[in-house]
């Protein structure tokens, strides 16, 4: 019997050049490989194209436009989920009786509308109330202050006034304990981000470098390159690569300071993984403890040493396969440890056990087809 299933995407699901992108394009895969027949929906806002790619995975593929600017306002909605409500998707969706897969609290601004005899999942990326607000003390501009901090509080009554008794995919256990007690969504359940890693590849030995990688224009990230710069690179002289999409004046400016540091502009995906590959320790600090960030599941499968602060590894149980600083001198003297202390085949073998059986997409698929059907 063939199965049938809904997948709306908060944004197009390809290229997976980001976290988002990257669980729901590979999900898709795994799904696909599992038999399900996939009609996609998805909204469409910037730059990012319907792809040949998701053709070979889907029945059928609809994208939506999303209600920018003013037209997507709401005073009581937040605003990634009011730019997102389309009566033309609701109508599609209501065609038939097949689940829905909603990725993303972005796109269940249409729940209500949806007939009540639908299995519905919505995967939750994070609990985005709190990304907001870390977005909110991660920048200095004063009206993405303003945006961010009204997004949030927003934010967390509308997940206080989700549906009960639809399920919930939580990325991390962490999250799916904050949607239990805190929220009341007792249907939560753990499924682990869906990712293109299935080997730990990292290389026994000695690298040649520190990295640090991530979307240089999301104010977390540049907040972390940033304090990677002043408070622990500014102390030690091993030598750094900072690479990532977009970064600012300000970055480029400060980074330019350091005759031991590199800037690496807009590389493209494959250099982004032979950097990973080829540096010695890969260098991820966190200031959110909501969701898990993929960059740090790519640094574990690719890479050698991985340097994390507490908030990178909080609820996610990769804490035994990374070196946990809990502040900038903690990090600082073990990156200083570590620059002359190879790579082993013992600590890749704890990374084969632990990362092997939960972050497999075909288990963890079948998981997700359990639920839906």
């Amino acid at each position: 019997m063939n199965r049938h299933l809904h997948i709306i995407c908060l944004d197009a699901p390809y290229p997976a050049d980001y976290g988002g992108a990257i669980d729901m394009f590979y999900k898709i895969e795994a799904l696909y490989k599992a038999g399900i027949k996939i009609h996609l929906h998805y909204f469409s806002y910037n730059d990012r194209k319907k792809k040949g790619e998701l053709n070979q995975y889907c029945e059928s593929i609809n994208a939506y436009d999303r209600k920018t600017g003013w037209e997507g306002f709401s005073f009581k909605l937040p605003y990634i989920i009011s730019s997102r409500i389309n009566i033309e998707l609701a109508h599609n969706i209501n065609k038939d009786d097949h689940p829905v897969l909603l990725e993303g609290l972005h796109c269940t601004g249409i729940l209500s509308t949806i007939n009540k005899n639908k299995k519905i999942v919505v995967r939750m990326h994070n609990i985005e109330s709190d990304y907001y607000k870390c977005l909110e003390s991660s920048t200095n501009d004063l009206s993405k202050k303003i945006y961010y901090r009204r997004e949030s509080r927003l934010l967390k009554k509308y997940q206080h006034s989700l549906p009960k008794d639809h399920l919930y995919a939580c990325i991390t256990e962490k999250d799916k304990d904050a949607l239990r007690k805190e929220y009341g969504l007792k249907n939560s359940f753990f499924l682990p981000a869906f990712t293109p890693f299935h080997e730990i590849n990292g290389q026994e030995g000695m690298g040649n470098f520190c990295l640090y990688h991530g979307n240089l224009s999301v104010p977390e990230n540049e907040k972390a390159a940033l304090w990677l710069l002043h408070h622990v690179f500014s102390k030690i002289k091993i030598p750094l690569v900072i690479a990532g999409k977009a970064p600012s004046d300000r970055l480029k400016k400060i980074a330019q300071l350091y005759q031991h540091i590199c800037l690496v502009v807009d590389p493209p995906a494959k250099e982004i993984n032979d950097l990973i590959r080829k540096a010695h320790i890969n260098i991820l600090p966190s200031f959110s403890t909501s969701g898990i960030k993929l960059k740090l599941l790519h640094a574990l499968f690719e890479g050698r040493h991985c340097v994390v602060n507490n908030d990178m590894v909080a609820g996610t149980g990769l804490e035994s396969a990374c070196h946990i600083g809990a502040n900038a001198n903690a990090i600082a003297s073990i990156i200083t440890q570590l620059h002359h202390q190879p790579f082993t085949p013992e600590e890749i073998l704890l990374r084969k056990k632990l990362l092997g059986t939960v972050y497999d997409t075909a288990k963890n698929a079948d998981q997700l087809i359990q639920h839906l059907y």
